[in-house]
C-alpha cells in the first residue's frame, strides 16, 4: 500500500476494491439479471438523455414498479458507495468535481464494457444516474465527516484555532 496512509484509509481501499469487484460482477456477469456472454445479440445503446428514464416512467404500469425502481433508483444507489469511499482513497476526490469525474469515468468504463461484450446496453441515462449516485455519496461522506469533526471539537479531543483577520487600513 501507499506510505503514510492511516489504517482507516487502508481499510477504505480494501472496501473500495471489493466494491469495484462487486459492481463489476453485478453489471457484467450477473446471469440473474440477464447478463452473460451471447454472441448472437447485437450491441444496444441509448445516446439520448432521459430516453430510458422516460420510457420506464411512462410504461411503469406494464413493466411494474419493481422494474422502474431497479433501473432508475438502483442505478443511483449502486454508485452511492463509490462517492462515499472515493474521498477516503484519493486526495483528488476530496472535492466534488474530482469525485464526480472519477465516478463518471468508472461508470463510463462499465458502460463501454457492456457495449463491447454485449452483456447489457450502453445508456447515457445510466451515466447520469450513476454520477448522481456518486455525488449523493460524496455529500453523505461530507455530512458524516463534518459531524465527526464537531463531536471531536465538542468533546475536547480537537482544538479549533480561529485566525483573527486584522484590518491594515
Amino acid at each position: 500500500m501507499i506510505r503514510g496512509t492511516t489504517k482507516i484509509q487502508k481499510t477504505c481501499w480494501v472496501i473500495f476494491i471489493f466494491y469495484l469487484i462487486g459492481i463489476t460482477y453485478y453489471t457484467i456477469f450477473a446471469e440473474s439479471l440477464g447478463r452473460g456472454p451471447s454472441a448472437d445479440s447485437e450491441a444496444r445503446y441509448n445516446l439520448i438523455f432521459f430516453n430510458e428514464i422516460r420510457r420506464f416512467w411512462v410504461y411503469r404500469e406494464q413493466l411494474g414498479i419493481r422494474a422502474f425502481l431497479l433501473n432508475v433508483v438502483g442505478n443511483v444507489l449502486a454508485f452511492v458507495p463509490c462517492g462515499f469511499l472515493l474521498p477516503a482513497v484519493s486526495r483528488r476526490c476530496r472535492w466534488i468535481y474530482g469525485c464526480a469525474a472519477v465516478g463518471l469515468l468508472i461508470s463510463f468504463t462499465i458502460e463501454c464494457t457492456q457495449l463491447i461484450f454485449r452483456v447489457g446496453s450502453f445508456d447515457v441515462d445510466d451515466l447520469l444516474l450513476n454520477t448522481l449516485g456518486v455525488i449523493l455519496g460524496f455529500f453523505m461522506n461530507r455530512f458524516i465527516q463534518r459531524r465527526r469533526y464537531r463531536r471531536a471539537v465538542e468533546s475536547g479531543r480537537r482544538k479549533v484555532t480561529i485566525r483573527k483577520i486584522e484590518d491594515n487600513g
